[in-house]
């Protein structure tokens, strides 16, 4: 009894309990727990190894091959899953040619090719997710307030109606008129391009929902209440309507008039 007290008081013996313990409950845990979670990282690992592949492909001639950038591209090395989805599901990338600006054109890459690019490079260094649907959906956004938010701090590129605007060097502020309400949230959390970044320290999650909810309606939902809107694109279509059309129309009518009218007789 003297020997196995001795042992109890052992410095090491709390140490080796606390071993067995750890030791019993990960071997309970790997015998009952679901086996969801290890299947959800094996199909990540693969999604990783396939948008690998694909990266080095399309997309490492310009990037390089792990993504540390060339002289014909940034490094993407901490840009996030979330810029992936935006610059590949717009089709802006991969470019078809350098330029000031990678214009919007239909994709080359299908959702899962996508999501598997995403993947691959969010492994590379941390940054920001994709968002999910209720982050970005537009019913769940105030409306007003999203109006107040996108005149603030968006309209002086893309326009008060979202239509958007030339800036400086070949650059420009493309129309927000159908972009799916994914891609916008993307681009105010990345800054793609010429745009500055908004994460959510900046700009809280509700407000980017709301001005999603804000674009949405103007660019597709809201009625045209003064007739044919020009485009929604300013003063300069408006007023170059009213000279052509309005100007113009006056002066026909005159040279109508002057042709109408008698010429005066000598007496």
């Amino acid at each position: 009894m003297k020997k196995l007290s001795a042992r109890r008081r052992h410095p090491l013996a709390a140490f080796v309990v606390l071993l067995f313990a750890l030791a019993a409950t990960g071997g309970l845990y790997a015998a009952f727990a679901p086996t969801d979670q290890a299947v959800a990282e094996t199909a990540s690992s693969t999604q990783i190894e396939e948008g690998k592949k694909l990266f080095a492909v399309g997309c490492s001639s310009c990037h390089g091959i792990n993504g540390e950038g060339t002289t014909d591209g940034p490094p993407l090395v901490g840009v996030g899953a979330a810029a992936v989805d935006f610059q590949v599901g717009t089709g802006r990338m991969p470019a078809e040619q350098p330029g000031a600006q990678a214009p919007r054109k239909p994709g080359e890459y299908s959702q899962d090719e996508i999501d598997a690019l995403a993947a691959y490079v969010a492994s590379l260094g941390a940054g920001p997710s994709i968002p999910t649907e209720s982050q970005f959906d537009p019913a769940g956004g105030d409306l007003v307030e999203g109006g107040e938010l996108f005149r603030t701090n968006c309209s002086q590129c893309h326009n008060f109606a979202g239509q958007g605007g030339a800036l400086t060097d070949g650059k420009y502020a493309p129309s927000l008129e159908g972009v799916d309400p994914k891609h916008i949230y993307e681009a105010m959390l990345t800054g793609p391009q010429n745009m500055p970044s908004f994460p959510d320290t900046v700009m809280p999650e509700e407000d980017k929902q709301a001005i999603i909810s804000f674009i949405t309606y103007t660019t597709e939902e809201e009625p045209s209440y003064g007739g044919n809107s020009l485009g929604s694109i300013g003063p300069v279509s408006e007023g170059l309507f009213a000279w052509i059309v309005g100007l113009g129309g006056l002066i026909a009518v005159a040279i109508w008039i002057a042709a109408r009218t008698p010429k005066a007789t000598k007496s």
